[in-house]
């Protein structure tokens, strides 16, 4: 039985798939092949790049016409400056990868007789000379995890490339693809003190391309799959929350349907928090939400990755304005490498996190501390008699929280203290929320403002309601007027009040530097726009 893949790259037996060569333009590809050019394919991590690849290698050496090697230079990453053990490395796997495709040892033994005799600067040119002339056949070159490799290293591989480019074809693959995270022209060689760039030792590059998410087609297609297998399907609905949390991205997508299949299933009583029913065929919304929630407190390897870049100095200058909501100009170069690693994303409305799963991770793992220690004690007052939030005691053990340990979380935030109120406040939501409930958030690079919105079910006399809490956080600076501040928070909150579909809303805006003079029990300001009816909450920043 078929399985949504999440390890690797997909298999056609065994995985629920899209086929790979319609992830792309393969009249475009195959144009380049034939023109023999060498051109570069990159995408952020899980997102099909080496499955495009296979099938690429197992479609052309099918037709006949060119023998297609893939190889993964990833391999060479742990000799680091070591240029010599790095090339044995990469050459040794490059031969072996011949040799399966040939059934024979012809190349490996080649290899094993001729690598002590190769210079590091040539060892690639010498035993693709050697394949070109056994095959008879253009060869096309697919190299997985180029950018993996660093330094002199890198350098040594691409100039390598670019010295055998005039040998094509009869002596050097007639065409390459380069493939990894980034485009060529942004690898940021480091060669002893000085920073060069790959369009310096690689210049005969003919095009770069980019492989992108699943669209909601693509994904009604993915999870169509099911239902020819099993009779199960999802429905219509889940489709477009799947996209609104994952904007398609590959890894996500997948990740969400075998959690629903594998997980969901197995724990009734875990569904029945959500209050959604059992089904054994229709797969729902309630499901997807479940599985987004399931997904993100698993912390699997791919968020983790994703996550752990965050303690990057570039991708701190870049993430910390987004959390904060506020103008900035960070550096172009950081940012495109943040879109490279798939963290980001452009859109119309300016940069932003790369989807709503994403979006939630991030403050979490920053947070991650400040709720593994939180104290029990902030419990459920906030919720009524009848099961609603009490969204008034909620907030109120949080300014009281707040007061008291602000300083010390503040300080436990490494490298993102200033969002230190932003992160502390969604740590205690989340805290109180998990019990059945989910929280959105929404900020973007210069939107000024952080929008969180908590949504949980509820059942009174049999039938299931939603409570929408829309909170509103800003931060007050020196050199900010607090007049100036309300007046925005009050007009921005409205709008999102509006949008989401409530009547009323809460506005947490934090003193950051005590340059307003409030108090611990600074009282609450309430007012109205638009008709929407607004509490004003005062923080004053955490003493020493």
């Amino acid at each position: 039985m078929r399985f949504f893949n999440t390890e690797g790259p997909v298999n056609q037996p065994m995985h629920y798939k899209l086929d790979p060569l319609t992830r792309w333009d393969l009249e475009e590809i195959m144009d380049l092949i034939n023109k023999n050019k060498f051109f570069v394919l990159h995408a952020p991590r899980q997102t099909g790049k080496t499955s495009c690849l296979l099938a690429l290698r197992d479609m052309l050496n099918k037709e006949g016409d060119y023998f297609a090697i893939y190889t993964n230079f990833e391999i060479g990453q742990a000799f680091r400056e070591d240029i010599h053990g790095a090339m044995q490395a990469i050459v040794g796997r490059l031969a072996m990868n011949v040799d399966n495709l040939l059934d024979s040892n012809v190349v490996g033994n080649f290899f094993d007789e001729r690598m002590a005799n190769f210079a590091s600067g040539k060892a690639l040119n010498e035993i693709m000379r050697f394949i070109c002339k056994k095959v008879q056949k253009p060869v096309v070159l697919l190299i997985d995890e180029i950018d993996a490799l660093v330094g002199d290293t890198l350098i040594s591989v691409l100039r390598q490339l670019r010295d055998g480019y005039n040998d094509r074809p009869d002596y050097f693959p007639a065409s390459v693809v380069l493939c990894g995270l980034r485009d060529i022209k942004d690898y940021r060689i480091h060669l002893g003190k000085d920073i060069i760039t790959g369009g310096s030792p690689f210049n005969i590059i003919a095009k770069s391309l980019r492989l992108g998410n699943f669209s909601q087609d693509e994904v009604v297609s993915l999870y169509g799959q099911l239902k020819e297998d099993t009779g199960q399907y999802f429905t219509e609905e889940c489709f477009e929350l799947v996209m609104e949390y994952t904007d398609g991205q590959p890894w996500l997508v997948n990740a969400l349907a075998r959690d629903v299949l594998e997980k969901l299933k197995k724990d009734k009583k875990q569904l029945s928090n959500v209050n959604c029913q059992l089904s054994t065929d229709v797969i729902t919304p309630d499901m997807i939400e479940y599985a987004k929630e399931h997904l993100i407190l698993r912390k699997e390897t791919h968020l983790g990755q994703l996550t752990d870049k965050l303690k990057e100095h570039r991708v701190n200058r870049v993430i910390l304005p987004i959390i904060l909501g506020i103008q900035a100009d960070p550096d172009k170069d950081d940012v495109q490498y943040c879109i490279d690693l798939g963290l980001l994303v452009r859109k119309n409305t300016g940069i932003e996190i790369a989807n709503k799963i994403y979006k939630e991770v991030i403050p979490r793992t920053l947070n991650e501390d400040i709720q593994d220690t939180m104290p029990p004690k902030y419990n459920p007052k906030w919720i009524n008699l009848d099961d609603t939030i009490n969204v008034y005691e909620l907030l109120r053990q949080f300014k009281e929280f707040w007061n008291e340990n602000s300083a010390v979380w503040s300080r436990s935030i490494a490298g993102y203290q200033e969002a230190a109120p932003h992160l502390v406040l969604q740590a205690f939501l989340q805290r109180m929320i998990n019990s059945g409930g989910y929280i959105n958030r929404e900020y973007a690079l210069g939107s000024r403002r952080t929008d969180l919105f908590i949504k949980r079910n509820y059942t009174k006399n049999g039938v299931t309601y939603t409570d929408k809490i829309v909170i509103e956080v800003k931060i007050i600076g020196k050199k900010q007027k607090y007049e100036t501040v309300r007046e925005t928070a009050i007009e921005q909150t409205a709008k999102y009040a509006k949008y989401i579909g409530v009547k009323e809303a809460q506005i947490i805006i934090f003193d950051r530097d005590q340059s307003q003079d409030w108090k611990a029990d600074e009282p609450n300001e309430h007012a109205e726009y638009d008709g929407v009816k607004m509490v004003i909450w005062k923080l004053r920043s955490g003493e020493e």
